[in-house]
């Protein structure tokens, strides 16, 4: 029987410290991935994304165990979230002004073939995502980046990011570069908003003289 691999147990990129900015050099990695707009609360683009990306997700799983011997958790959801005007997100809170990325991570041993056959299955399923055809797979690379562990509401997450933004990134020399990424260890489904633990993370580049 394959060893079942844990990812949240195995890899850097999922541990974070509530308050405590840590920084980290992260390799190459690839992901399931779902573009959209819209407060994540109301927007069914928002739903029509998570109802397509994990059927997807579990099929590969399965597919990784049975033909290849190598099981895996399926990894938590994650999100690259931005705004034409970052503050809609970081201040305001302008959820109807989000746009975002949804994403489930894929072990490094499957390709871009497997995981198509993978949504083939899912296609051929008798509830058929309606966003299905908007899956891919993508890498992403994100080099040195600042991430902490945030334990609370979603909304009550401005403050963090500020000083991560405002005061730690530019006391040590850098600047931000890549997407806000949100990291969901809690299932928001089980768990009450005043416990839920997200890591937060910012690509960053050391500023040159």
């Amino acid at each position: 029987m394959a060893t079942k691999i844990d990812f949240k147990r195995t890899l850097a990129s999922y541990s974070a410290t509530p308050d405590q900015m840590s920084m980290l050099e992260l390799p190459t990695m690839q992901y399931l991935m779902m573009d959209g707009a819209g407060d994540p609360n109301t927007a069914s683009e928002y739903q029509q994304a998570l109802q397509s990306l994990y059927p997807v997700a579990y099929k590969l799983k399965f597919l990784s165990k049975n033909e290849l011997g190598r099981d895996y958790v399926v990894p938590p959801l994650e999100g690259l979230w931005w705004a034409h005007d970052m503050a809609a997100f970081t201040l305001r809170r302008d959820k109807g002004a989000w746009l975002w990325t949804m994403m489930l991570m894929v072990p490094q041993w499957l390709n871009s073939a497997e995981v198509e056959r993978a949504t083939d299955q899912v296609r051929a399923s008798k509830q058929v995502p309606s966003r299905i055809d908007d899956v891919r797979l993508e890498a992403l690379d994100e080099g040195l980046c600042v991430q902490t562990l945030h334990i609370g509401p979603f909304d009550d997450e401005g403050p963090v990011l500020e000083r991560m933004h405002e005061e730690f990134i530019p006391q040590n020399g850098l600047r931000m570069t890549g997407k806000h990424h949100e990291i969901y260890l809690s299932d928001v489904r089980r768990v009450a908003p005043e416990r839920l633990r997200t890591i937060l993370r910012q690509p960053v580049a050391r500023i040159t003289t």
